[in-house]
C-alpha cells in the first residue's frame, strides 16, 4: 500500500491566541536567546568582554572555575530593562552550581570511621599487633566498653574512652590490630594527630616481636619517638612525639624477671611500664606516667575571697603564663587584666605577679581586673 506526499502546512495553520511556534537554535549562546525580538522588546547591549567571558565559560570543566566566571559573566551585564531575563537566567544557572557544590562539599566532609574527636587534655592512642590485650587495656583505664575477646582483631575501628588521672581528663583511643601487609592510611592520621602513642605488647606472648613490629611500622610512616630522632634519617618530615611501651599481662610478681629481660634490651631507649589489665596491677603507675609525659600543668583559679576548686583544675601546656591562663578562664579576664596573686611553687603565698609570669603545676591563681 503506497503513501501520498501531504504538503507540510504547519506554517500555514492558525494557532491560538496569535502564538507562534519557533525552533530554538541547538548551541544557542544567552545573547543570541535575549537580544531576539521574541523573547526580549529591547535590545541587550552587551559589551565585548561579555562575550569574552561567556566563551570561557563554555568552555570550562571544574564546577568552581564555572562559578567564578558565571559571577564575572553577571558583572559584566549592563543593568537595564533589556537585560533583566538574561541576568536573571544568570542568577537562576549560579544558584544552581552553588547547591550542587555545596553539595558536594558536605559530602565529603562526612566523617570518616578512623577519625576521633579529640577531647581532655590530650590524646593518647594504643598502637600493637593482634591479641596483645589493648580493648582489656583500655577498658580497664576507661568508662568504655569496648568488644573483649581471646581471638584476634576484635576491634575493627578506633574506639575513645576519657582516663581521669589526679582530676584531669585524657583522652585513650583503641585502634585496629596493626598488620605488616596493609594499614588504613587514615589511621596512620590518627597516630601522627595523637599527643603520645602507648605501644602495648603481650609479655606472655612473643613481646620483642610485637615491639619490632610496631617500631618497624611507626618508622616507615614517619612517626618516630623522641629518643629515634637522633638515629633516625626520615626521607619525609617526620612526627616526633613521646613514646611508651606498655607491657600487658604481667599480672603478678613471679613475671617481673620475663620483664626485666626486656629492659635490658629495650629499657635504654624507650619507657618500659609493666601492667595488667586483668589484674589492675601497676595501672596507677601508667596513668600517672601518660600524664607526666603529655607535658601538661594543672592550675587552679581562686576567685576573691574564695576557696579554689580543687575538683576543677584548668590544663594549660608546661611554660604557660598568667596571661594564657586568664584567657583560658575568660576572655574579660584575659581583656582586662591589670595583676595576679598567686600560691604555689617558686613564690611566696600570695605574691603579686605580671601577665608574663610563668605558672608551675599546682598552683593556685587569683586574677585581679
Amino acid at each position: 500500500m503506497g503513501y501520498s506526499a501531504v504538503p507540510d502546512t504547519r506554517s500555514t495553520l492558525p494557532t491560538p491566541f496569535g502564538f507562534k511556534p519557533r525552533l530554538g537554535k541547538i548551541g544557542s549562546t544567552w545573547a543570541e536567546l535575549y537580544s531576539r525580538p521574541e523573547q526580549n522588546s529591547m535590545p541587550t547591549n552587551l559589551p565585548p568582554r561579555y562575550f569574552e567571558v561567556e566563551e570561557r565559560y563554555r568552555a570550562a570543566k571544574a564546577n568552581d572555575e564555572k562559578i567564578a566566571l558565571l559571577e564575572e559573566l553577571i558583572s559584566t551585564v549592563p543593568k537595564h530593562k533589556g537585560t533583566e531575563k538574561l541576568r536573571g537566567d544568570l542568577r537562576r544557572r549560579l544558584s544552581k552550581l552553588k547547591a550542587a557544590a555545596q553539595t558536594r562539599r558536605s559530602t565529603s566532609r562526612q566523617k570518616s570511621a578512623f577519625h576521633v574527636d579529640r577531647e581532655g587534655a590530650g590524646q593518647v592512642v594504643f598502637v600493637g599487633t593482634a591479641n596483645v590485650g589493648k580493648s582489656a587495656l583500655l577498658a580497664a583505664l576507661t568508662n568504655a566498653a569496648p568488644e573483649v575477646a581471646p581471638h584476634p582483631f576484635t576491634t575493627w575501628t578506633p574506639t575513645p574512652g576519657m582516663m581521669v588521672s589526679e582530676n584531669v581528663q585524657i583522652q585513650l583511643v583503641d585502634t585496629p590490630a596493626i598488620n605488616r601487609d596493609y594499614i588504613e592510611p587514615e589511621l596512620i592520621e590518627l597516630f601522627r594527630r595523637s599527643d603520645l602513642v602507648l605501644v602495648v605488647i603481650d609479655l606472655q606472648a612473643d613481646p620483642i616481636q610485637e615491639l619490632e613490629d610496631s617500631l618497624a611500622l611507626l618508622a616507615s610512616y614517619n612517626i618516630l619517638s623522641v629518643s629515634d630522632e637522633q638515629n633516625s634519617e626520615p626521607t619525609s618530615p617526620a612526627r616526633i612525639k613521646p613514646l611508651f611501651v606498655a607491657v600487658n599481662k604481667v599480672d603478678d610478681p613471679s613475671l617481673d624477671e620475663e620483664f626485666e629481660v626486656l629492659c635490658e634490651l629495650f629499657g635504654q631507649d624507650l619507657p618500659l611500664i609493666p601492667v595488667s589489665a586483668i589484674t589492675g596491677r601497676n595501672l596507677a603507675e601508667l596513668k600517672k606516667a601518660l600524664l607526666e609525659a603529655l607535658d601538661i600543668i594543672r592550675v587552679f583559679a581562686k576567685p576573691p575571697g574564695e576557696e579554689p576548686d580543687f575538683n576543677a583544675p584548668f590544663v594549660l601546656k608546661r611554660g604557660s603564663t598568667v596571661e594564657e591562663f586568664a584567657a583560658k578562664v575568660h576572655q574579660d579576664f584575659f581583656k582586662s587584666l591589670k595583676s595576679a596573686r598567686v600560691w604555689g611553687q617558686g613564690v611566696f603565698d600570695a605574691q603579686m605577679v605580671g601577665r608574663d609570669h610563668i605558672l608551675q603545676d599546682g598552683d593556685v591563681v587569683e586574677l585581679r581586673i
